[in-house]
């Protein structure tokens, strides 16, 4: 008999290995090879020229692993070091406070023997920013942007069966408004494939539906075109054969074709896939196809590729907001930025996971990715868990200025083509964003540019809306308005109705809303100029009372959206606080205040407002703390965020009062404080809830709470520990700020520690951190060789813990 408690260490491990046997069989079935690069790397800071040669001497240079943003490894300065032409006015206290300056990346590669007369070549995630490459001291290639695959073909240049020497220069400018970190901070692998194969992003697959039906299952038409490249000596007869795979693995549909193709020569097959009664995707049902296609060459497998894909019907109405399979929605969405407390921008692929799980309990539904294309797993996981996105590319025209001149065309658009070829398979996109806040959006030049980018854009996918996110023009007839599918409106409720007016038959969403600030477990309420909270430390009070230049309350934001069902929807700045931008004080603050989680996702009061109204969950949400030490008999604010019909407060026993909740709104009393419990009783539809808040002892102990225990030894899993100061019963004492250290045993490491306190100055990585308002965290990371490990946690003081992971 197997344990209860062991039966989801169970599933995990049958569902790794059946993971594993899968990709052995596709690699088995296939010639091509993708093989990571993410390991051992050479990194030095500056701009070392001389390093590009091959027989540099490197020995001596930091050991990293990528992902890896090494601009987070500085020093917090309120006056930069580094200092480059024409760099703008406050850019350094938008960026963090974190001095940047070039950096050089080097490492040996080996390349089999067997791999000679094959096409070969490098993909580079992201590298931010102003990156060059060499192989064996010749220069492959270049890429400005910090978020743009690169594609390098290293096939006339590579030594087979002998030593490679791969070298990257980055210098990461101003490319931005908050921080972009610097380094090769996504994954990095080498692509190996037979001289006929499948061009790179060559298959695309265009599902269509005609009639949703109920909503779960209708009739499909898979229309798939698929690019083959042939750089052989010779023409080539060419088979191509795409299979429909469900997700038991079962071929539910199957088209073949063949065709020559000549010496140097690319040829698109089209083919059309029906699919009966196929099961579609959705925000709860995220069911997911997948596409296998074989190219075989006079009568050989040379190449597959399988492509995961969902069915879905998407419509925008310009009344009734959006719908998917027929089903209207509201798109219950938040921005965010690629930045982690521990890891900046370099963020490991369970952590995109994590967050994402975080989104799905507040009852977010949707995400718009600002303002850049994103790491590709990051996508694949909101196909997998369900979550809709806005795409969105990062300039307008052919620039990399963030305020686009009216006279730059709008011809090449390269980066945007990029995205387009990449993203256009994943189910989740169902808006192309061609940028974000142009001054220009209002005029006729900056609307040829987005109409050139458009037309771009159907030529690359043309199942797909345009969009754009507007913070201005909208009284232009002239301007975007007049070219986007679907208009993008970020914060101005007060012009919602307007525009809706102007432009009565095109749809609108609201693609930023709110811009509330909070630090989470701050409740001083001192006031200086329009905003609350101690202005000293830069903290703001954590009840929704300020927002950001331009912005809203979530009880401003929100409230106006749900109103008009002709706005498909809102995505909320931000999720997570992040690095830079640290409106409206500066030093000492390096972070941003807007998410509704902090750096390290621990949730603020206002995530339990979005809970309360984004999902059908009884919440009940009680704030401030209750440890107040020296205002006896003050009053304290009071505040629930509840989707009750009505609550009541009670102190120390004695009822302050029932109220009713108002939908969309928070309920409030004054309390005199006295130190004992605090306790709010909820019902809602005749279901009874309470919850507390008790004025706690003096921190005794840390507690450790693991996200999970059981992880993969690829040096890549990870853990995310969360850190609690408690009292001697055991509850987190609200306002302690311990210093914590931490130690790792095992093979495991410590990659990261945080938090969220937007004023910390103490380094990310490390092997301390001090907690902020009782909190936590450190990011413990697997290496290649399996084992128990153990992350201890001590303090002066303070009972000391552990938390046992276990890596296989």
């Amino acid at each position: 008999m197997i344990a209860r408690n062991a039966l989801p260490l169970l599933r995990a491990a049958l569902l790794l290995a059946c993971a594993t046997l899968a990709l052995r069989l596709s690699a088995a079935d296939s010639p091509r090879m993708a093989r990571s690069l993410d390991d051992d790397w050479r990194f030095k800071l500056g701009a070392l020229p001389e390093a590009t040669a091959p027989g540099y001497d490197d020995s001596s240079w930091q050991r990293v692993d990528v992902p890896h943003d090494y601009v987070l490894e500085g020093t917090f300065d309120q006056k930069p070091r580094f200092t480059y032409p024409g760099m703008p006015d406050g850019w350094h206290w938008l960026h963090g406070f974190l001095s940047i300056q070039p950096a050089v990346y080097r490492k040996a590669l080996d390349i089999p023997a067997e791999s000679k007369g094959k096409r070969l070549w490098l993909e580079f995630d992201g590298v931010f920013n102003n990156s060059r490459y060499w192989l064996n001291g010749k220069e492959i290639g270049a890429q400005y942007s910090g978020y743009t695959r690169s594609r390098f073909d290293i096939t006339d240049t590579a030594r087979f069966g002998a030593p490679n020497v791969l070298v990257v220069q980055v210098d990461p400018r101003y490319d931005g408004w908050w921080y972009e970190g610097g380094g090769i901070y996504r994954h990095v692998r080498l692509v190996t494939v037979e001289p006929v194969h499948l061009a790179p992003d060559g298959v695309f697959v265009a599902p269509s539906v005609a009639d949703p039906g109920d909503g779960l299952n209708a009739d499909a038409a898979i229309a798939v075109r698929t690019q083959v490249s042939n750089t052989s000596s010779a023409s080539a007869s060419v088979g191509v054969t795409s299979e429909i795979l469900d997700a038991a693995g079962q071929v539910v549909g199957q088209a073949a074709s063949v065709s020559e193709l000549g010496i140097a020569s690319c040829s698109n097959f089209v083919q059309s896939l029906p699919l009966a009664r196929a099961t579609l995707w959705s925000t709860q049902k995220p069911y997911l196809y997948r596409l296998r296609t074989t190219v075989k060459a006079s009568g050989r497998v040379v190449d597959q590729v399988t492509t995961t894909f969902g069915v879905r019907h998407v419509r925008f109405d310009a009344d009734r907001g959006l719908f998917l399979n027929g089903k209207p929605l509201k798109l219950q969405g938040v921005n965010m930025h690629q930045d982690h407390a521990g890891v900046g921008v370099a963020m490991p692929d369970r952590l995109f996971t994590w967050r994402l799980e975080r989104l799905k309990e507040v009852g977010c539904n949707a995400i718009r990715l600002s303002h850049n294309p994103v790491t590709p797993f990051l996508l694949d996981e909101c196909d997998r868990l369900g979550f809709l996105v806005i795409a969105e590319n990062r300039h307008l025209g052919d620039t990399y200025i963030d305020q686009t001149p009216k006279e730059t065309p709008a011809v090449e658009h390269r980066d945007l083509t990029s995205l387009v070829m990449r993203d256009r398979n994943h189910p989740s996109i169902i808006l192309w964003s061609l940028c974000n806040e142009q001054w220009t959006q209002g005029t006729p030049e900056a609307a040829a540019m987005a109409r050139a980018m458009k037309e771009r854009v159907r030529e690359l996918d043309p199942t797909r809306p345009t969009s754009a996110a507007m913070n201005g023009g909208f009284d232009s007839p002239v301007g975007f308005l007049g070219v986007l599918d679907v208009i993008g409106i970020n914060y101005h409720p007060d012009v919602y109705d307007a525009v809706h007016a102007l432009k009565p038959a095109t749809p609108m969403v609201a693609t930023e809303i709110a811009s509330e600030i909070g630090t989470r477990g701050i409740y001083t309420t001192n006031q200086w100029e329009t905003y609350y909270g101690d202005r000293e430390r830069g903290y703001v009070c954590a009840y929704s009372i300020t927002a950001g230049p331009g912005g809203q309350t979530v009880e401003q934001a929100w409230p106006a959206v749900t109103a008009r069902d002709f706005i498909a929807g809102g995505f909320v700045w931000a999720a997570f606080d992040y690095k830079g931008e640290s409106r409206p004080f500066e030093w000492p603050v390096v972070t941003s205040h807007y998410g509704f989680m902090d750096l390290c996702g621990f949730p603020k009061d206002s995530y339990y407002y979005y809970k309360a109204w984004w999902t059908n969950e009884p919440v009940l949400h009680l704030f401030p703390h209750w440890d107040w030490p020296g205002k006896e008999g003050q009053e304290i604010p009071v505040w629930v965020h509840s989707n009750c019909d009505e609550v009541e407060l009670f102190l120390n026993g004695a009822s302050l009062g029932k109220k009713t909740v108002t939908p969309l709104h928070h309920l409030e009393w004054k309390v005199r404080y006295a130190p004992g419990k605090l306790v709010a009783k909820g019902t809602r539809k005749g279901e009874h809830l309470e919850t507390s808040r008790e004025t706690t002892g003096e921190p005794a102990a840390i507690r450790l709470v693991a996200d999970r225990s059981a992880l993969a030894a690829d040096n890549a899993d990870l853990a995310v520990v969360n850190v609690e100061v408690i009292d001697a019963q055991g509850r987190t004492v609200p306002t302690a700020g311990n210093r914590i250290t931490f130690s790792v045993e095992g093979p495991g490491k410590l990659i990261g520690v945080g938090n969220g306190d937007p004023s910390c100055h103490e380094p990310d990585k490390g092997p301390g951190r001090s907690a902020f308002n009782g909190l936590a965290q450190a990011l413990v990371q697997t290496t290649h060789a399996p084992g128990e490990i153990v992350l201890r946690a001590e303090s002066a003081n303070l009972k000391s813990a552990s938390v046992t992971l276990r890596s296989r």
